[in-house]
């Protein structure tokens, strides 16, 4: 998915200087962010005025649920659009969505399933509800930050219909990316992380093992988990810390609750846009070249034209630290 945002402020994560080494419970307020044309509302908790990373996870948009019955006009419709230097990752709790790039690819998901785009030096993609989408539309959009290694890498895709699944009784935990209790996705990473999705039926109490070295934040994507004794209802990021070798969840009625985790993210970076980059001549290079055409390649198949990039701010893009 991209930012549609017409002025996107620029955000400069990176370093170890701000992660808590210690557990915490930060409860940090999402901003509602209204995209594109139609006016589609999402809930961004990351970057956050006050956490821009957890791990190499730099953004999270949280989107509906949508009753498309009663708003078509809440259909998703993104059109083409770069990426660089970052994995995007989709998944759903309900609907449908396809996704084109510039490689080939077409690929519908659904839940539990994921859609994992490594752009690396640079894709295009597009992604829209199918001509007779389920009822409901409901999902997060994911963006992982890729280390200097590996940021120029070739573009690619997967997609991963199966995901290995952890069991407690009441408890369901999807592995998405990383590796969780031994539990490990196919999905190819090039940081040490860890992006998971707990179920609970109510009355559900369980423990999740956690890597001490790691740093951690939940997201609830519907009802309302008890976090490590906080409630968290849809909205709001629960920072973590580190320091944790598990995590308490208990449900008195039925909820969703993602959880993204990694080992701090040493570099710093600039993410304006869609792109991820280190230094501001790198943002504008990458802007220039979509707007000339070149570098990104063209999606085939979408009824419409490619999105334009907004206007570079007139002050500088420079690094300011993972935390304000």
């Amino acid at each position: 998915m991209s930012n549609l945002e017409r002025h996107p402020q620029e955000a400069v994560c990176g370093g170890r200087a701000a992660v808590a080494v210690e557990p915490v419970r930060e409860l940090l307020a999402g901003a509602e962010v209204t995209l594109g044309p139609r006016g589609n509302r999402v809930v961004r908790t990351l970057p956050n005025r006050d956490r821009r990373m957890v791990g190499a996870w730099c953004f999270a948009d949280h989107y509906g649920p949508e009753d498309l019955t009663a708003h078509p006009d809440a259909r998703m419709r993104v059109p083409p659009h770069p990426h660089i230097g970052l994995q995007t990752v989709s998944w759903l709790v309900a609907g449908e969505v396809l996704h084109r790039d510039s490689l080939g690819n077409t690929q519908p998901i659904e839940p539990g399933q994921l859609n994992l785009m490594t752009a690396g030096r640079g894709i295009a993609h597009a992604e829209e509800s199918p001509p007779d989408p389920p009822p409901t539309l409901h999902g997060v959009q994911l963006w992982v930050a890729l280390p200097h290694a590996a940021r120029a890498v070739d573009p690619h895709f997967e997609h991963h219909a199966a995901l290995p699944v952890l069991t407690d009784r009441g408890v369901t935990v999807t592995v998405l990316m990383g590796e969780l209790d031994g539990a490990a996705s196919p999905a190819g990473v090039y940081t040490q992380l860890v992006g998971a999705e707990a179920t609970l039926d109510a009355g559900a109490d369980t423990r999740l093992p956690l890597r001490p070295d790691f740093e951690y934040a939940a997201l609830a994507l519907s009802g309302a988990v008890e976090v490590d004794g906080v409630p968290l209802p849809p909205g709001p990021l629960l920072y973590l810390g580190s320091g944790r070798s598990d995590l308490a969840l208990r449900a008195d009625r039925p909820g969703r609750v993602l959880l993204l985790g990694g080992e701090p993210f040493d570099e710093r970076i600039v993410m304006w846009w869609n792109f991820v980059e280190r230094d501001h001549e790198e943002i504008v290079a990458a802007r220039d070249a979509w707007m000339g055409g070149s570098r990104f390649g063209a999606v085939r198949g979408y009824d419409g034209a490619p999105l334009p990039a907004p206007p570079m701010p007139t002050v500088r893009l420079r690094p300011r630290g993972r935390h304000r």
